[in-house]
């Protein structure tokens, strides 16, 4: 179980512009697959504390049962954990900082004073979290810090404006190219402007870019 820092936070801590929000879109799930995003009930840091120390923090998180099309917005100091039986797409803010809370029992290294410093102990706000159609274009995240859209085919011309500059392109189900190289589904590709991305002309992927 992990937690990261805002903007402000990391900025304040003279690390520079490194915090990180970031999303799921849930793509596949095997029944009863369940994900942790905040608290079920408000608890303080040293509760927290102690709970990240004997493992109890697993009984206070708030677990949500997830189906494929489930998206979720969790921002920076949301403590979460993604459960077995999930295949997701994640998109972050570009940084590496991850303070570990709690870690199964595993020797990972933890990060309790620095988790706790920015940790929110509340529950997770309903309105981060939607359902996404089966098929059609959508727009996931419209900033302040990324965008992201998922489309069905090409971009149309509103969505298209939105993306100057750099982008990468995630596919879910097609084979979209960049410069005329192909980009399969688990993987992603760098695209210096969307000009350069080809497009088929029905077909699930996302796109998305920093703010």
């Amino acid at each position: 179980m992990q937690v990261h820092p805002s903007d402000a936070q990391t900025l304040a801590a003279g690390l520079g512009r490194q915090g990180k929000e970031e999303c799921w879109l849930v793509i596949a799930a095997e029944p009863g697959a369940r994900l942790a995003i905040g608290f079920r009930e408000p608890v303080d840091a040293a509760t927290m504390r102690a709970a990240a120390l004997d493992g109890s923090i697993e009984d206070l998180l708030e677990w949500h049962d997830v189906a494929p099309g489930d998206f979720f917005y969790i921002p920076a100091n949301t403590v979460h954990a993604i459960g077995a039986g999930i295949s997701l797409v994640e998109v972050q803010q570009n940084s590496d900082i991850t303070y570990r809370l709690y870690d199964y029992g595993r020797p990972r290294e933890l990060h309790l004073d620095e988790g706790m410093a920015v940790a929110d102990g509340g529950p997770y706000a309903p309105g981060w979290r939607r359902t996404v159609p089966v098929g059609g274009a959508v727009t996931l995240v419209d900033g302040p810090l990324f965008r992201l859209d998922r489309l069905d085919g090409p971009p149309d011309p509103a969505t298209a404006a939105r993306y100057a500059g750099a982008l990468l392109v995630i596919p879910l189900d097609c084979t979209p190219t960049i410069a005329g190289e192909p980009v399969t589904a688990g993987s992603c590709g760098l695209a210096h402007a969307l000009a350069n991305v080809s497009f088929p002309e029905s077909g699930l992927c996302l796109i998305a870019q920093p703010v």
